[in-house]
């Protein structure tokens, strides 16, 4: 049986404290990382004003993708990262291949 354990997310600037598994760490770090990211678009590119309204955007724009799309927004964020990520490999194993 997995254990709780406690780890440090940090979002717009600020470090909370959350429970969770070993096994769930990776993507709920991802999850954080991700909210981070889209609370501090929000931020940038609004007038909106204080943590918990930015927050609140955020939880709105989120929703609105998975209830519109089927989290199809962040479908096609994903498949523009693995497209970067499968790039950035091909390449170093093309360098790789030319060392030996």
């Amino acid at each position: 049986m997995a254990s709780n354990r406690s780890i440090d997310i940090n979002i717009l600037g600020r470090a909370y404290k959350v429970a969770c598994t070993r096994e769930e760490e990776p993507a709920l770090v991802s999850a954080a990382d991700y909210l981070d990211e889209k609370m501090h678009a929000i931020r940038g590119n609004s007038k909106v004003i204080g943590t918990e309204r930015i927050a609140i955007m955020a939880g709105l724009n989120l929703a609105h993708d998975l209830l519109t799309h089927g989290g199809g927004g962040l479908v096609e964020e994903a498949r523009v990262r693995l497209t970067e990520c499968n790039a950035l490999l091909d390449s170093v194993l093309e360098d790789q291949d030319k060392l030996f």
